[in-house]
């Protein structure tokens, strides 16, 4: 996984992100000016071994692009680290930076695209470009993998299809996104997929998405990832 983590971040396969990151990285915003900017892939968080893996959307510019870790130094990140925290898969309440002391229990967050996207939107093709690191990284996973939590419609329907390709019965037509949805797939192992609304400050502002809503999602796929 470390050997993954080191590729990831060494992408440069989509002109587009490319530019958009490091155009990023180099304005910043003014509250981080006197940052260093990470302005790279950003590689999945937590333990090669995790029985439970959290799957979002993307970096966010002045978050994961500026710390160079998933959900880390944004509003997104702040709930969805103090909900892990709540349920027991997080060490602390918050993720800041690196080396901050954050140690995920059991869980991996990773996203289906690895670079900040212009305006959170990747499109299909980036994408499709960004699949093949989330299917090596859910192959180093399958051991132990036995849940997947996925934030939103755009996870929902870029996982699928890796899940498919790596052997699990995915129903045809795909199951629609929704939250609190459940899918039990077959295949490698037995695998549980739940739907949840993304973290993102429109939901979570708007109470879309509650953190009471977050910690039920998170606490059925714990109760799954580490049954005995």
């Amino acid at each position: 996984m470390a050997a993954l983590d080191a590729a990831v971040s060494e992408c440069r396969a989509c002109p587009r992100l490319v530019a958009w990151r490091e155009e990023v990285a180099t304005t910043k915003r003014a509250a981080y000016a006197d940052e260093e900017y990470w302005g790279r892939p950003v590689p999945g968080f937590g333990p090669p071994d995790a029985a439970l893996a959290i799957v979002g959307l993307a970096p966010a510019a002045h978050g994961g692009n500026r710390t160079g870790r998933m959900f880390t130094g944004d509003r997104s990140g702040d709930v969805l680290f103090q909900a892990m925290y709540d349920v027991g898969l997080a060490s602390q309440p918050t993720s800041t930076h690196l080396g901050d002391g954050l140690e995920l229990r059991g869980t991996r967050v990773t996203a289906p695209v690895h670079c900040a996207p212009p305006a959170n939107r990747p499109t299909p093709g980036e994408r499709d470009t960004c699949r093949p690191w989330l299917s090596r990284e859910l192959e180093l996973l399958r051991p132990r993998l036995r849940a997947v939590v996925v934030l939103g419609a755009f996870g929902w329907q870029a996982l699928l299809p890796v899940l498919a390709e790596a052997g699990w019965q995915v129903p045809v037509p795909r199951p629609r996104f929704g939250h609190g949805a459940q899918l039990v797939l077959h295949g490698p192992s037995d695998l549980r997929v739940f739907g949840s609304y993304h973290v993102s400050q429109r939901n979570t502002q708007t109470g879309k998405l509650t953190p009471a809503m977050l910690r039920e999602v998170l606490t059925q796929a714990a109760e799954v990832a580490f049954a005995a």
